[in-house]
């Protein structure tokens, strides 16, 4: 069984009469991407200043790294890298002087900082600018070097808590390879975003927050198929084969114009495997088959009682098969 990086069991936060989290589980498998999701104000980073030892609980048994939070802290903390929604870089120094701040503040040894500051500088493409006053930088560069000077301290879990919020779409994609690069070297990834598609992408699991309470948990696609509205369109060119399928198959829509039927489906495997099993069975070709499903913007929306929705841009909302 994976060993978990992150268990939270009945996490509670409040601030006055406002219940921020209301007793929310949580678990992270080591070298996967947990994405946690939900409208403005939903408590996604009190739940990440919980559980990276900046603010306490309420109430709630949490365990990072193997360590318990309550009991040992100091054990998380040398577990785990943060990256906040705004960045800790320094603008008065260069980038490589931010980088070897880290490094002191990690107690590593002189040489040993300037090694993990140069290397770190190289992966992350910052080499020719590490000279320059990080003011100079853009905000994809910045980003950058704000998650390399996360990763000084060599941490098994990162927290990163809207990384991309205000990245350009080219900055964005960058970022998204390089937290694809940390888990393939078995990094955890505790994510929150604004941007849905950020998560679909990058998510191996997303946990849906609401009123304090998770409102629903699992992959991208296990979320979308628990929103109704999925269907399959099958598209012919030959009228004779339209007419034959639209009469023979049942709770189907037609569109007799575009020679094109719609089957209700959750576009699961068993049921794509059943349609063409009854067409190959039925000797009817269609020319074109279309799986729709509800998206992320769907899933939220019904998951979130229409609550102010991330950002989402140019999802697509059908895949051709």
């Amino acid at each position: 069984m994976t060993s978990l990086a992150i268990a939270a069991n009945g996490l509670r936060k409040s601030y006055g009469d406002k219940v921020v989290l209301d007793g929310i589980d949580l678990s992270v498998p080591e070298g996967t991407v947990f994405s946690l999701l939900g409208p403005n104000g939903a408590g996604k980073t009190t739940a990440v200043k919980i559980l990276s030892t900046l603010i306490t609980a309420d109430a709630g048994e949490i365990r990072v790294g193997g360590h318990d939070l309550a009991t040992d802290p100091q054990a998380v903390r040398a577990a785990i890298g943060v990256t906040g929604q705004f960045s800790a870089v320094d603008g008065l120094i260069t980038g490589e002087e931010n980088m070897l701040l880290m490094a002191d503040l990690h107690h590593l040894p002189r040489a040993e900082g300037r090694r993990v500051a140069a290397e770190l500088l190289e992966r992350f493409d910052l080499t020719e600018a590490a000279k320059k006053p990080a003011s100079t930088y853009s905000g994809g560069m910045k980003r950058r070097l704000d998650i390399a000077m996360t990763l000084v301290g060599d941490p098994r879990i990162i927290f990163l808590d809207e990384p991309t919020t205000g990245l350009d779409p080219r900055s964005r994609h960058n970022m998204w390879g390089i937290i694809r690069q940390l888990v393939s070297g078995g990094v955890s990834v505790f994510l929150t975003t604004q941007y849905l598609e950020e998560a679909d992408e990058l998510a191996d699991r997303i946990a849906v927050l609401s009123d304090g309470k998770i409102a629903a948990e699992g992959s991208a696609d296990e979320l979308k198929r628990l929103i109704p509205g999925g269907h399959v369109r099958l598209r012919f060119t030959d009228p004779a084969a339209y007419q034959s399928a639209a009469s023979t198959l049942r709770e189907v829509a037609r569109d007799d114009e575009a020679l094109a039927l719609q089957i209700p489906s959750d576009g699961s495997q068993r049921e794509l495997r059943s349609i063409l099993d009854w067409l190959s069975v039925a000797n009817i070709e269609a020319d074109e088959l279309t799986v729709h499903t509800p998206d992320l913007d769907d899933v939220f929306f019904a998951l979130t009682g229409g609550a102010d929705i991330p950002h989402q841009p140019n999802q697509p909302k059908e895949n051709v098969r």
